[in-house]
């Protein structure tokens, strides 16, 4: 199984997530957004979307991190990032689809930068931009957790499931661009800290990642 990766690529990070908790192993290609390799011929060829993460698994090939997601939830179903009741995995992925289709892409690179070089729109209001629709798409997520009898120790009961997956890499890239405070959702602050308790979180994280400037040194 091969990963077509960027360390500070959200998506990838979910992806990263997903076969580090199940135990799928893989072998890593890097390609740099900061660079624009993902719009290079020899990529689009690999992915015509031009982005990351990719995955190629024999003759499949996918590249949206979702149905990646899904895709490793079939193949290997256990552990399970999705609950056994329909209700269950229906709210899981409410939780997971307000993330990747309502935050992630009003606050993706490549809007922010098409607000900045296509409609001139000032670093300050672009800023702006983001802090409004992740704060407010985090916002109804709290309010769903805090709601729903079903949140536990994790987004959804005792065990991760494809929320947690999906909202932790936009918990660090929130605490990363806009100072770190979650304060504001208690309850997503106490799920953040038990996903980032777990291994499986600890070794997807960009920071650890072989392209990142911040990877500790190989052995």
């Amino acid at each position: 199984m091969r990963l077509y990766t960027y360390h500070r690529s959200s998506a990838s990070y979910r992806v990263r997530i997903g076969l580090e908790w199940k135990g799928i192993d893989r072998e890593d290609r890097f390609v740099d957004l900061g660079k624009g390799q993902q719009l290079e011929a020899a990529y689009l060829e690999e992915n015509p979307e031009g982005r990351v993460p990719l995955l190629v698994d024999g003759d499949v090939r996918l590249g949206q991190a979702l149905a990646i997601l899904e895709y490793l939830e079939e193949k290997v179903p256990e552990p399970p990032l999705l609950p056994k009741d329909l209700a269950g995995r229906a709210r899981v992925r409410q939780l997971a689809l307000l993330v990747v289709a309502d935050i992630q892409p009003l606050q993706n690179t490549g809007p922010l930068v098409y607000l900045g070089e296509a409609l001139e729109v000032s670093d300050p209001l672009r800023f702006q931009w983001y802090k409004h629709w992740v704060h407010r798409g985090l916002s109804a997520f709290e309010a769903h957790l805090a709601r729903d009898p079903a949140t536990g120790r994790f987004c959804h009961g005792d065990a991760p499931t494809l929320a947690d997956v999906c909202v932790v890499p936009q918990l660090v890239n929130w605490c990363r661009n806009a100072g770190g405070d979650l304060s504001e959702w208690p309850h997503l602050a106490r799920v953040f800290e038990a996903c980032q308790a777990l291994e499986a979180f600890q070794r997807a994280a960009p920071e650890r990642q072989p392209d990142s400037p911040d990877a500790p040194p190989q052995a």
